[in-house]
This record gives C-alpha cells, sequence and structure tokens, in this order.
C-alpha cells in the first residue's frame, strides 16, 4: 500500500513538475533575439540535423514562376551549428523597420520557431513574425494609445442563402461616444478570409494608432468574406476543420458576381447594428488583389454607394464573355461612377508585381477618359508588407 502510494505521489510530482515547467519554464534558446542595431538572430536547437535554414521575408526575395507570373517568394539562408547542438544565423546587415514574417527548414522540412509563439496565417501557411520598431513600423504595433474594439459576427445574406461571417473593428470610444461614425470596408486577396487583414494586415493596430495620432478619421472598419461559396473562414464554419485552400472546389458552384452582389447585404447588416453615418460620402471600401477586383466591381455597379475608392495590387477588368450584370458594359458603368466621382479613387501597386501591367493598362484607360484618380507606387511585388503600406496610406485620406 505504502509502495502504491509513493508511485502515485511521484506520478503526481511528474505531471505537477511538467505543468509547471510548461508555464514557468523559459524556451532553451532564444530566437529570434533583436540587437540594439537592428540585426537579429536566429537559433535553433537541433542536434541530430544535417542542415538547418531559415526563411523569411528578411531576406533577399526569391523568384518563383507561377500560372499568374512571377511572384515574390522568401528567400533563404544556412545556419551554423554550434555548441550543444544549437544553430545560430544573424543577419549581415541591420533590418528596417518591419513586420517580417520567417520560419525553420531543418533537412527539407518547414517548421516553426518553438522559441517563437507569435504565429500568423496566410492561407495554409503559417509563419513565425516579429516587428523591428520605427517609421512606419510603429504603426503596427501595439502602443500605449486608446484601443478599438474587434467583433467577430455573423450576418443574415440572402442573396448566397446563408449566414456569413465579418469582423468589424469599432473605433476607441464606440461604445460610450453615443457617436454616428463613417465606414470603411475592407477586402482581403485570392486565398484570404475574414481574418486575413485584421491578422496580416494589422488593421486594428494601424487604425488605433493612426487615429491616435490624428492622422486618421474615427471610423468603423468591416473586414468581409469575399469568398462566395464560404460562410467563413476555415476551421470558424459549419464545415469545421477544413484545410484552408486558394482554390476550392466549391468556388465553381458559386454564382458569377455572387460576392459584388451580396455586397447590399453587408451593408445593411451594418448600419442596422451599429451607429453610422449612411450616404457616400461616409463610405469607402478597399481591397487588395482579388479584393481590389472586387472593390472595382462593387463600386462601380453601385455608383452611388461609395464616396472612396481603394485598388491595392489589382484592377478591375472587362468580361465580354460574362453575362453577370456586374460585368457587363464596363466602359457604361464605369462613365455613370464618373459622371459623379467618388471624392478619392486611389491606386497603389508594386514596381515588380505580377498585376503592374495590368494595373498600368487600367490606369491608361482612366487617363483616356480624363477620370481621375491618384497612384502610389511601392518598391516590391504581390506582398503583404505593400499592402500594409498601402492601408497606412490610403486611411488619412478617408472623410476628410
Amino acid at each position: 500500500m505504502k509502495k502504491l502510494f509513493f508511485l502515485s505521489a511521484l506520478l503526481l510530482m511528474s505531471v505537477v513538475t511538467f505543468a509547471q515547467q510548461a508555464l514557468w519554464g523559459g524556451a532553451p534558446v532564444v530566437s529570434p533575439e533583436i540587437h540594439d542595431d537592428n540585426t537579429v538572430t536566429f537559433r535553433l536547437k537541433a542536434p541530430k540535423a544535417i542542415k538547418v535554414q531559415v526563411t523569411g521575408d528578411f531576406l533577399p526575395a526569391t523568384p518563383i514562376q507561377t500560372e499568374r507570373g512571377i511572384w515574390e517568394g522568401p528567400g533563404i539562408a544556412d545556419l551554423k551549428e554550434g555548441k550543444d547542438g544549437v544553430w545560430e544565423y544573424t543577419t549581415p546587415e541591420p533590418l528596417a523597420p518591419e513586420l517580417y514574417m520567417y520560419s525553420f527548414i531543418v533537412d527539407g522540412l518547414k517548421i516553426m520557431d518553438p522559441s517563437n509563439v507569435y504565429m500568423i496565417r496566410d492561407v495554409a501557411t503559417v509563419t513565425n513574425v516579429f516587428i523591428i520598431g520605427g517609421g512606419r513600423a510603429d504603426l503596427y504595433k501595439v502602443n500605449d494609445v486608446p484601443h478599438g474594439t474587434v467583433r467577430r459576427m455573423w450576418y443574415d445574406c440572402p442573396t448566397l442563402d446563408m449566414e456569413r461571417r465579418i469582423t468589424v473593428y469599432t473605433p476607441a470610444g464606440y461604445e460610450t461616444s453615443g457617436k454616428r461614425y463613417p465606414v470603411f470596408y475592407l477586402l482581403h486577396g485570392a486565398g484570404g478570409d475574414e481574418e486575413a487583414w485584421i491578422a496580416l494586415g494589422r488593421t486594428s493596430q494601424v487604425l488605433d494608432n493612426l487615429i491616435a495620432q490624428g492622422k486618421a478619421e474615427p471610423m468603423i472598419v468591416v473586414m468581409t468574406n469575399g469568398n462566395a461559396w464560404q460562410e467563413a473562414a476555415a476551421g470558424e464554419s459549419s464545415k469545421g476543420f477544413v484545410a484552408p485552400n486558394m482554390r476550392s472546389p466549391e468556388a465553381a458552384k458559386a454564382p458569377e458576381g455572387g460576392f459584388e452582389l451580396s455586397f447590399p447585404d453587408v451593408v445593411k447588416f451594418v448600419e442596422k447594428n451599429f451607429r453610422v453615418k449612411k450616404g457616400k460620402k461616409y463610405r469607402a471600401i478597399a481591397g487588395l488583389s482579388m479584393g481590389s477586383f472586387h472593390s472595382g466591381n462593387i463600386s462601380r455597379y453601385y455608383p452611388d454607394m461609395f464616396g472612396y475608392v481603394g485598388l491595392f495590387s489589382g484592377a478591375p477588368s472587362a468580361n465580354p464573355k460574362s453575362t453577370c450584370p456586374v460585368y457587363t458594359d464596363f466602359e457604361g458603368k464605369l462613365a455613370k461612377q464618373f459622371a459623379n466621382p467618388p471624392a478619392l479613387y486611389y491606386i497603389a501597386c508594386g514596381k515588380t508585381d505580377f498585376v503592374y501591367e495590368g494595373v498600368t493598362n487600367y490606369r491608361k484607360l482612366l487617363d483616356e477618359k480624363g477620370y481621375k484618380y491618384e497612384y502610389y507606387e511601392s518598391d516590391g511585388g504581390h506582398i503583404w508588407r505593400n499592402w500594409r503600406i498601402y492601408l497606412t496610406e490610403f486611411a488619412p485620406k478617408l472623410f476628410k
């Protein structure tokens, strides 16, 4: 009996010790370590590994050929093994202020950094993240300023015959101010969902900081799910923990132009459930890539709905084969939109973005027609680093 009691006590102590280690124990190595000069050291304890590498967007980009063109993939660097099987790599130069993403590759297998609990999902890829502060990157940080509220909500979408999920940011003080606010509808790209802008785009941090600095008007930001066949982000719908996918087989079943045609359902829900200022001059819409296509189409199809339009890394285009009313008579609808033009029609694109030619052609059309717009060009390609920049540039221009 005493022996059984001793073994039970020993087992309990082991469990408690393990739990305490999980709660209070430190990581075996420090990674990433951001030095005072903004160089960064990455470490991984892998004594049996043969080759360890780090891949991330802080390294020179690697061109990747895809069916959509050349994408900028993350670069790769080798770590060197040191004492006790700890592999290490330090950036040769200080990193510029930015939010960076990275992961390790151990003998060909990509893994997360076990010493860094901060991770972000982009479609079906999960990466670690860290921030080098300073300049624009300080907008991506949680600073000592008043903070807004982020809600995940479901709305009725009769056009698509389903309940759908949105993410809504309300500015600091919304709950108690009694004021009404303008609304900015912010759309994601292909493969994304209603979580993309809040996680990868740092929307709540950007708006908190811009509003606190007096650079942006207090506004509500609504981040939708632009995939007409989806109720919600992967893992957040009735389908359970399905794998995120850039091209779901279900997409083919969705009605053509379904998201654009159903957009008034979103606006109706927001204006019923939040204190908003109604009317064209109090509504903005913008999106990246596919979301840019959607923003261009929605604002053209409903020309009296949005007074501010932003196209990030993409542009709407004519489809002469389509019979969907959203896409027919492209130039006619565009002319109607610009007969009473938006207060701001904003286009932004990276110099090496694979959509650069398409954006340039769309700008030529606008120039030929005499339709006024504002253009912002950045370095780099089809990447979140650019889309965060465009958000920080676009938001301060709204509702002035």
